[in-house]
């Protein structure tokens, strides 16, 4: 009679451990982000945005990465973006600070998010104060395994986002943006604002 006991318990311990996260699971922040982790370039796999009139743009963007690394202290880091359209490339760069697992630029606050995904970086960014969320997975690898992306498609449904555009692998990133592109891209924006 133990011995059932223990093997009817041993069954509802295994059906507990494969019972499907919760949404509250799938989306927590990260409890602390790991700054050696991080640092490095990493190609945008899959995206989601809650505003549908942008998914089209987002479907046209060729490719996009990301690239972390840290400055002097802790919590100061800095965030490289670059975005691929029409074959034009489009960089932007800032010096951020790590509040927990989030950080703000221009007036985006933006969250890492748990994946199980080892290589990857999960960002949650809320823009405009929360009117609009746009949900990005990057990754060290251009192609994901089918369960992460499935993962990731589970988080973008909890989010009740449109199901998300994966990005095509076989399309070039942008190379790394040199500190003279950065400089002239800086004259030309400030050139701007004085026309």
């Amino acid at each position: 009679m133990s011995i059932l006991c223990v093997l009817a318990l041993l069954c509802l311990m295994t059906l507990t451990h494969s019972a499907p996260l919760t949404c509250e699971e799938m989306l927590r922040p990260l409890d602390q982000v790991d700054l050696p982790r991080l640092e490095g370039r990493r190609a945008l796999v899959a995206a989601s945005l809650s505003h549908p009139p942008f998914m089209e743009r987002l479907r046209q963007r060729e490719t996009a990465s990301v690239d972390f690394s840290s400055n002097s202290s802790e919590s100061s880091i800095s965030f490289r973006r670059s975005t691929r359209f029409d074959n034009v490339c489009h960089y932007g760069s800032y010096n951020i600070s790590l509040q927990g697992s989030s950080f703000i630029f221009d007036n985006i606050t933006t969250t890492f998010t748990h994946t199980s995904c080892d290589d990857c970086v999960l960002l949650s960014f809320d823009v405009e104060s929360g009117k609009r969320q746009h949900f990005y997975l990057f990754s060290r690898r251009r192609q994901l395994e089918t369960q992460e992306i499935q993962e990731f498609t589970a988080q973008v449904k909890c989010l009740n986002m449109p199901p998300p555009v994966v990005m095509d692998p076989t399309k070039e990133l942008c190379p790394e943006e040199s500190s003279s592109d950065a400089a002239a891209q800086t004259e030309e924006k400030a050139e701007g604002q004085t026309d």
